[in-house]
């Protein structure tokens, strides 16, 4: 395995190294007593970007979960006093996941925009290079990509073609599990993929590197078997199916009885955090003794057993909640074709915006459970790749019932799908959206959004009361308004066509009035995926 990183500047970090007695000296201007995590180096080598938790220079104050920080090589070989890059830092969790185009754009892990309050972007982001510092940050778009952890973690290869993350969601097997995106000839990224039960565990596996020919993989573990809280294991990729590992190694001369995260290997040293031998948070570390490959341990490691604490529930493992005032929801979400079960993500939002709770589904067999309020109103959103996601709304008021069953059948993406929006209401013979139709659209913005490509046919129904013709143009009128609503939240109008067709086409009796509002419908048919 090769790691190349800017050799003429990489050898005065090594002969700086050499020189010194011990890391704390090295790294004086770098560690704090605050939290010092995730380091990586410019591919120049003259620039130290890392995370500093909780400072008071934070964007965000004391508070603040992470912002990024750097220190510069200087003239004499010395480390700089760190400094806040604060155009790339907000008052959320921020960190460096790598370089491309010979360091001129940097890959950010976290959201960087906001509107009213609400996170627009995925969570992985981009900055270049000017005279004046780095560019605002903008979003990378990734299908299907959705983190449900604050503890982020991944590695961008050298060509921009590979991009490697650690976090929580679809399929994932317990905590953060290590996922893969592959840009495709077209440049556009692949969803992510998980790479399998070699690497992930039921616990926590975060802070992925890898090495230049992509074969080689570095990565924090709490659910292997090693010296202390979370350690670096290394494993060799056996095909390109991304799925197939060799069993993870131990680094021994690097993992302690601390915690060890966020290594990177460079050409005569690697870069980690450690807990060791710090005042108690992580500081920054390096390691240059030996041969990179001679760290590596010759016996392989076992995953740590897991005791579960859990009652069954039919199929799925539900834990009722002693709380009197909580009930427990749960259930299975399924591919409504073919009834077989789904890697989903359940959102669970309290409408007072105080309450919210997300969880993903058993890989197995497709369950979920959640605890929540006896009393409340929620809003529940499904999602998962290559499906239509969809959303209910929940009163619950109940201080008698403990188990609260909700399954959901999610249709799958295909071309000639009709999607018929439930929740999209407008006002009595008019063509104005009702402000609780947002939420509903905003469902198609985003589907729209994750599949660039899709195309979609808008199609407006009323009931047959009342003069035809009114209703045909009352009909076109509403499909224009969702289309507006749609082009509004950035999706091409190109990409939308549309047609009113009155009371035409019913899907109930008209002379029922039960039935009657069931014609009264806004559906769109995708015509390209």
């Amino acid at each position: 395995m090769t790691f190349k990183y800017g050799a003429l500047t990489v050898l005065f970090f090594i002969s700086m190294a050499a020189g010194a007695q011990n890391t704390d000296r090295i790294l004086s201007k770098v560690n704090s007593q605050y939290d010092e995590i995730n380091p990586v180096l410019s591919p120049d080598g003259q620039h130290l970007y890392f995370t500093r938790k909780n400072h008071p220079q934070n964007v965000g104050g004391v508070r603040d979960g992470g912002d990024i920080w750097v220190s510069h090589l200087t003239a004499d070989h010395q480390w700089s006093e760190a400094e806040n890059v604060k155009e790339l830092n907000t008052r959320n969790w921020n960190g460096v996941v790598g370089f491309t185009d010979n360091g001129n754009t940097i890959i950010l892990h976290n959201h960087y925009k906001e509107e009213d309050g609400l996170v627009k972007t995925q969570g992985i982001a981009q900055a270049t290079k000017s005279k004046k510092g780095w560019s605002a940050p903008e979003d990378i778009q990734i299908p299907y990509f959705k983190n449900l952890s604050s503890n982020h973690g991944g590695y961008i290869s050298e060509d921009g073609k590979v991009l490697i993350l650690s976090m929580e969601s679809y399929g994932t097997k317990g905590g953060e599990d290590i996922y893969v995106c592959v840009k495709g000839p077209d440049g556009k990224w692949g969803d992510p993929k998980n790479l399998g039960s070699t690497i992930n565990t039921k616990f926590q596996e975060f802070t992925p590197f890898l090495s230049d020919d992509t074969k080689t993989l570095y990565f924090a573990s709490n659910g292997l078997s090693g010296k202390g809280s979370s350690d670096i294991f290394v494993s060799e990729r056996l095909d390109d199916s991304w799925r197939n590992w060799s069993t993870p190694k131990g680094l021994a001369t690097i993992n302690t009885k601390g915690r060890e995260t966020g290594y990177r290997a460079y050409e005569q040293f690697a870069l980690y955090a450690s807990t060791t031998s710090s005042d108690g948070y992580s500081d920054i570390r390096f390691y240059t003794e030996k041969p990179i490959d001679s760290i590596m341990v010759a016996e392989e490691v076992e995953p740590v057993e897991e005791v579960e604490e859990s009652i069954e529930i039919e199929e799925v493992a539900v834990a009722p909640e002693t709380n009197p005032n909580q009930v427990t929801m749960y259930g299975k979400v399924l591919d409504a074709e073919s009834s077989q079960s789904i890697n989903a993500i359940v959102t669970v939002s309290g409408q007072d915006g105080a309450f919210k709770k997300e969880v993903t589904t058993a890989p197995n067999n497709g369950y979920y459970s959640l605890a929540i309020a006896a009393s409340g109103k929620y809003e529940i959103r499904i999602d998962a790749p290559g499906y239509i996601s969809q959303r209910q709304s929940l009163e619950a008021n109940t201080s008698e019932m403990k188990l609260l069953e909700m399954n959901f059948d999610l249709q799958p993406i295909s071309v000639g799908a009709t999607v018929k929006l439930e929740n999209v209401l407008f006002e009595q013979s008019k063509p104005t959206i009702l402000e609780s139709s947002y939420q509903e659209l905003d469902l198609v913005v985003d589907l729209m959004k994750q599949n660039p490509d899709m195309k979609i046919r808008l199609e407006g129904h009323t009931d047959n009361r009342g003069i035809p013709k009114y209703n045909l143009k009352l009909s076109k009128s509403r499909v224009e308004a969702v289309k507006e609503y749609l082009v509004d939240h950035g999706i091409a109008s190109k990409r939308i066509s549309g047609k009113g067709y009155g009371g035409t086409k019913p899907i109930a009796n008209n002379d029922d009035p039960m039935t009657r509002k069931l014609n009264r419908r806004v559906e769109f048919t995708i015509l390209r995926k």
